[in-house]
């Protein structure tokens, strides 16, 4: 019986990477439907020491229905109610009213720089510096990082060119992605913020359990709503 050796996908130039890159998210946006999984958000208050972690259930159905059921909370009711509530109610009006394309890593919004090589977690990729094309709400400077042999985004890092909303004077993020199926999921994000109700909020957000679902079994019902139920 031969030997099968597993097939190796060839190291791609910057270039392709990065073209790559953005044909998967032009892809998914077309083509995800739904998607379930579980959140769990870890925020804390360095200045009054205080902190918390809440655990939602997330489902998605394109094109603008995003939905929260909380299942536990744990801490302080203030991290609560002034940082993670606010925190997910944005991300609801985020896909409730904005245009996914004005905040897609495209041409259209970035201008592009590659900045080399280096290692995530044992994978090669590309680095590129992103600068945006005007100051709008959703865009960010900084950088990422795309698989060399997939094209797969593995991690955005920078800072929002524009607060994304009055709660927030600056952020700075680092999110991870995490190819599922033929999707990519972000699947951990740490953010520092310096905040105008509770000073500087230090945040992370794990997302697991995706369930996704092509858009052949799309419903896409237009609403958007924040489910609290602790």
């Amino acid at each position: 019986m031969p030997l099968l050796v597993p097939a190796v996908l060839p190291r791609m130039a910057p270039e392709l990477a990065l073209q790559v890159c953005r044909g998967r998210s032009v892809i998914q946006t077309e083509q995800l439907a739904s998607y379930s999984a579980t959140t769990v958000i870890r925020a804390q208050l360095p200045d009054t020491a205080q902190s918390g972690e809440y655990e939602v259930q997330r489902h998605y159905m394109a094109p603008r229905t995003l939905e929260f059921k909380a299942v536990r909370f744990t801490g302080d009711a203030f991290i609560k109610t002034n940082v993670i509530t606010r925190l997910l109610q944005s991300e609801v009006d985020h896909v409730q009213k904005d245009d996914p394309a004005l905040n897609a890593i495209s041409l259209t919004n970035y201008k592009f720089s590659y900045k080399g090589r280096s290692q995530i977690q044992g994978r090669l990729v590309h680095v590129y510096q992103l600068k945006p094309r005007e100051k709008r709400a959703g865009l960010f400077k900084g950088r990422i990082y795309v698989d060399a042999y997939t094209g797969s985004l593995v991690r955005a890092e920078g800072r929002p060119v524009r607060s994304p909303s009055l709660f927030i004077k600056k952020i700075d993020f680092v999110q991870d992605y995490a190819d599922i199926g033929r999707f990519t999921f972000p699947v951990h994000i740490h953010s520092e913020a310096s905040a105008r109700i509770v000073g500087r909020a230090i945040v992370d957000i794990y997302q697991r359990d995706y369930q996704p679902v092509a858009n052949t079994l799309a419903d896409t019902s237009v609403a958007a709503r924040w489910v609290p139920a602790l």
